[in-house]
């Protein structure tokens, strides 16, 4: 029981390779009981129960989560099914009135938004980060416009397809930290649409500016690529690559060419890995399951392990790049081992932050406290070694 069901997941997966419990990590979670819902590891462990809790997950398909999507780990007692999706629906799925996932992904920083600003709740949310990204990538410029620098953005137009994501958020933040450039110190015009072919929710898209600001709307149907491609705005900061660029148009580069020695640069001096999604849980289903979200917590936890193993590996590479092992020590050399960390504690800094940003940023109309967004039972959630 408990078996996941994949979608858009391609050839059937195999169910006989259990997850490595050498370095898996465990729960630990002094006061807080999970009752009948423990997570299971292989198919052993899946013992009948009657009265099985139905849990629908929505997400995307990451590496951290395929233990999940595969069926190898899940929650006893439960059935869950998983279910592929991106971000504009997911975050449609949750904030819309449908609601029909009991745990889904979900951009925190338009949560954070929602829950300042309208007063949402009908999710809460466990701290499993399950999306993070360093943003220098993020910076893209018109090479006409003597942008070479972060200063130089200062007085520019600044195309976005979306000023509240999550990755613009951060994009300004370490702008104005690390950079000194402020965000009323650029001209903001927000597109319509994306070029990857999404459109911006009106509800993620309203703000609390100061007066004067400098925030416009672009044109109705024109997005971000078409924007600089026309000379209509200096440079773009968009979480999704423009098509100008894959297009490899020459009007349109990177401010940080190398953006990986800028990214690794950044984490030595700020130590912050940017949180971009978390994992969201209906309120009313946790407050009918007050086990549950401990048990989510873990099951995601051990499945992060099951990647970071197959990261590891050096018997068949998991992943379709020659040095992925490498790639993998390099990083915990940098990063630590756990380096994708889940529990408020171990993300204290980040959550500090995106409370500081999405504030200054006329984001959300009050500076919120990390823990009043979190389910009560996950506060003291963390991950040890066993």
């Amino acid at each position: 029981m408990g078996q996941a069901t994949p979608e858009q997941t391609g050839d059937a997966p195999s169910r006989d390779r259990g997850v490595n419990r050498r370095d898996v990590m465990k729960t630990a979670a002094a006061g807080i009981a999970t009752g009948a819902f423990g997570v299971f590891s292989g198919r052993e462990a899946r013992a009948a129960h009657g009265n099985r809790v139905q849990v629908k997950i929505a997400g995307y398909a990451y590496d951290r989560v395929r233990a999940i999507q595969d069926g190898r780990l899940g929650v006893d007692g439960c059935d869950l099914s998983f279910h592929v999706k991106d971000i504009y629906r997911l975050n449609a799925g949750v904030f819309g009135s449908a609601r029909t996932y009991e745990v889904s992904e979900t951009g925190l920083i338009p949560y954070v938004k929602k829950y300042a600003n309208e007063d949402f709740r009908a999710y809460t949310l466990i701290p499993v980060f399950i999306s993070r990204m360093f943003r220098h990538r993020d910076i893209y410029i018109r090479p006409d416009r003597g942008i070479e620098k972060p200063e130089d953005l200062r007085g520019k137009r600044i195309g976005t397809p979306g000023y509240g994501m999550s990755a613009s958020t951060w994009t300004r933040g370490f702008l104005q930290d690390m950079h000194g450039v402020k965000p009323d110190e650029m001209r903001w015009v927000e597109t319509t649409k994306s070029s990857d072919g999404g459109t911006l929710s009106a509800s993620i898209g309203s703000y609390v500016f100061p007066d004067g600001f400098p925030f416009e709307k672009g044109p109705p149907g024109v997005d971000e690529s078409e924007m600089i491609i026309a000379g209509d705005v200096d440079a773009l900061i968009s979480a999704t690559t423009p098509r100008a660029f894959l297009d490899r148009n020459p009007n349109v580069k990177r401010l940080f060419p190398d953006f990986r020695s800028a990214e690794q640069a950044y984490y030595k001096k700020a130590r912050v890995f940017p949180i971009m999604h978390a994992i969201a849980i209906r309120k009313d289903f946790a407050d009918a399951n007050p086990g549950l979200p401990g048990a989510i917590f873990s099951m995601y936890s051990r499945a992060k392990q099951a990647a970071y193993d197959d990261l590891e590996t050096t018997t068949a590479l998991k992943v379709t790049l020659p040095w992925a092992t490498q790639e993998f020590l390099d990083t915990q050399k940098l990063m630590g081992d756990n380096y994708w960390p889940y529990g408020i504690e171990a993300n204290r800094t980040e959550l500090e932050l995106i409370m500081r940003y999405t504030y200054e940023q006329g984001l959300a109309k009050r500076r919120l406290d990390v823990e009043e967004i979190f389910h009560p039972s996950t506060l003291q959630l963390t991950e040890t070694s066993e």
